[in-house]
């Protein structure tokens, strides 16, 4: 059993002393682990080249535009190798670290649903586990683990267990808290527990009644809005895209109810993003013909020649 740990946290403070916790337990169960502080490595920002995507839309492999200037591909190449993944981040304005966000928005280049459909890769299907850190409660992380979760599904992650650890603000302040530390270590404990479970019969081994999806227990969820091709549900989940509605209990609690065909597009999985794929060609693969070329090039003049003064530091 391999597992890797992934922080983007202070050295030697929370997000740290959380994710060695939890690797501990795995290390305890006969896991062999690595650990590593993204911080210590040089990873660039997305450039947006789309380039990636426009392998997809043609069905062939596209290497990133970064592979030779950083060191994203060598962490990924131990990365595709790991049977469980355990990623920990603060949390800055709601949200994961941006530490963090730079390394895993980078992960479209090895979308492994993708490259398996291809033939390009041998599937192979990790669990994983979140680790959110925060100096208040969960208001003031509201976007922590479900931004961090966002981030898992393009490399095919289940994600098994998540916590959220509150109001830990000062550096090692969860060492005040025993039970913080017990449940790190339970989530090493399940991420072994997953790995051992048949893929196919793998499933959510955190507290029960975590978030509102009871797909991927995310606790955000949003309008629906008609998709691209004619799907719609009223609420949607935020993270994995399951769609249903609301709906009130017996006890007069709201729930949200997936739909019959609600996970059809869901992200966790490699059919849902098989289906976004399908996406990317009609939408990306319909701009590039050579009307659409011409009218953009006719417009882009514009701003081409458009100029504003910038901040001279």
């Amino acid at each position: 059993m391999k597992v890797l740990g992934i922080t983007a946290g202070r050295k030697n403070s929370n997000s740290e002393i959380l994710l060695k916790e939890a690797l501990l337990a795995c290390q305890n169960e006969g896991a062999e682990v690595k650990m590593i502080n993204l911080k210590d490595y040089n990873i660039q920002d997305c450039t947006g080249c789309t380039i990636c995507t426009h392998g997809m839309s043609v069905g062939k492999k596209v290497d990133c535009m970064l592979t030779t200037k950083d060191d994203k591909d060598a962490l990924m190449k131990v990365f595709l190798e790991q049977d469980a993944i355990i990623f920990s981040a603060p949390t800055y304005d709601l949200m994961p670290s941006a530490t963090f966000l730079k390394f895993m928005h980078r992960n479209l280049s090895y979308e492994t649903a993708f490259l398996g459909s291809i033939g390009a890769i041998e599937p192979k299907y990790p669990v994983a586990g979140l680790i959110a850190v925060g100096g208040s409660t969960r208001s003031w992380q509201s976007m922590a683990l479900e931004a961090m979760a966002a981030t898992t599904f393009t490399t095919s992650l289940k994600i098994v267990d998540m916590i959220l650890a509150k109001r830990v603000p000062a550096p090692a302040q969860c060492l005040l808290q025993d039970d913080l530390i017990e449940r790190a270590s339970l989530l090493g404990k399940n991420i072994i527990k997953a790995i051992n479970t048949e893929p196919s019969k793998r499933t959510w081994l955190g507290e029960s009644e975590f978030g509102w999806c009871p797909n991927c227990h995310s606790n955000a969820l949003i309008k629906g809005e008609v998709q691209w091709d004619g799907t719609f549900w009223p609420i949607e989940c935020q993270v994995c895209g399951a769609g249903g509605d609301l709906e009130k209990d017996s006890n007069g609690n709201w729930k949200f109810i997936i739909a019959e065909d609600g996970l059809k597009r869901d992200r966790m999985t490699d059919e849902g993003r098989e289906h976004h794929l399908d996406e990317i060609k009609a939408t990306q693969g319909g701009f590039y013909t050579p009307e659409n070329k011409n009218i953009v090039g006719l417009k882009l003049k514009k701003y081409l020649d458009l100029k504003f003064p910038g901040i001279d530091v």
